[in-house]
């Protein structure tokens, strides 16, 4: 594990410029993938939600859910917690090893609600304010980002009136999934992003619908945030951030150099460049790699697809 003391997080989100940020995304945002998109402009990345309870119990939660490295910076956790001693005791302890620590208040899926966990935490956004208030007790060093991300409540006023109290209780910045916990394909409300944008002073984080560099400026510009997050539109393209349309030859090569040499799984080797080739393969390539099953068959493919391509 390398120590990682910066304020680089606070430096780029109030840069005038938009910063890039890598979402956390379950299964995917891990340390392989994050050193690939940091190589083409992300500025900041997120591990996958991590539950608070499980790292401070666990020694193999600790092991398996975050590897880091000296090139994986600026780097923030994110936490889903049930109350405020789990985030901020999670918190405390990941502390000399990231950039900070962010609580998933925006996560739909029914497990984590029924758990307690992630939008359904937006029900008490009071109980909220106590993680942060806790972990700024536990962890007082500035250069740590403790923030929050956060969907949208149907009523805006009542994000509104959250957010402030996240700024009061020392939120370093806030990210918002411009949707609803009901919504899904829905579009996304920008406007309700950029009216939070004007309520407080701390940074806000757009996010959602972003699938190409035209997305993140139209994004940006919509909205005034101090950064555009990205999920799905860097799965299937981790070139993004350098306006490509879509995933470039050296992108996947850098994949597998990368990928290859952290010793990464086949399932998720073999899945994201199934995302990465999405938009550049035909239908019969696809049906041929997407059911490949081996990483010598997956090299294999590739060598012959891009000589012949």
């Amino acid at each position: 594990l390398i120590k990682k003391m910066t304020n680089a997080v606070m430096e780029l989100l109030t840069d005038p410029k938009p910063t890039k940020i890598c979402a956390p995304m379950v299964r995917y945002s891990k340390h392989a993938f994050r050193l690939l998109v940091r190589k083409y402009d992300c500025d900041i990345a997120y591990t996958p939600m991590i539950v608070a309870k499980s790292f401070l119990e666990s020694d193999s939660c600790r092991q398996n859910e975050f590897i880091t490295s000296k090139d994986d910076t600026p780097l923030i956790v994110q936490f889903a917690a049930k109350n405020a001693k789990e985030f901020s005791e999670a918190s405390e302890l990941i502390y000399p090893f990231a950039s900070g620590v962010g609580l998933n208040c925006g996560c739909p899926q029914r497990w984590a609600m029924a758990e307690g966990y992630g939008a359904k935490l937006l029900q008490k956004p009071e109980e909220i304010v106590d993680f942060i208030r806790f972990t700024k007790a536990l962890v007082s060093d500035e250069k740590f980002t403790i923030s929050v991300k956060i969907r949208l409540h149907e009523e805006l006023a009542r994000t509104v009136e959250m957010c402030r109290g996240l700024e009061k209780a020392g939120a370093s910045f806030v990210s918002v999934h411009g949707r609803t916990s009901k919504e899904r394909h829905q579009p996304v409300h920008y406007d309700a992003i950029k009216i939070l944008k004007e309520s407080v002073s701390i940074p806000i984080v757009a996010n959602g619908g972003v699938n190409t560099y035209k997305d993140f400026d139209k994004v940006h510009k919509m909205t005034g945030a101090n950064g555009v997050m990205v999920a799905q539109g860097l799965l299937n393209n981790p070139a993004l951030f350098q306006g490509y349309k879509t995933t470039p030859l050296s992108c996947v090569k850098d994949w597998l150099d990368i990928s290859l040499s952290y010793g990464t799984p086949f399932t998720p080797f073999h899945n994201h460049l199934i995302y990465m080739l999405d938009n550049v393969t035909s239908r019969a390539e696809k049906r041929i790699f997407n059911n490949l099953q081996s990483t010598p068959a997956v090299l294999e493919f590739l060598n012959k697809y891009f000589v012949d391509s």
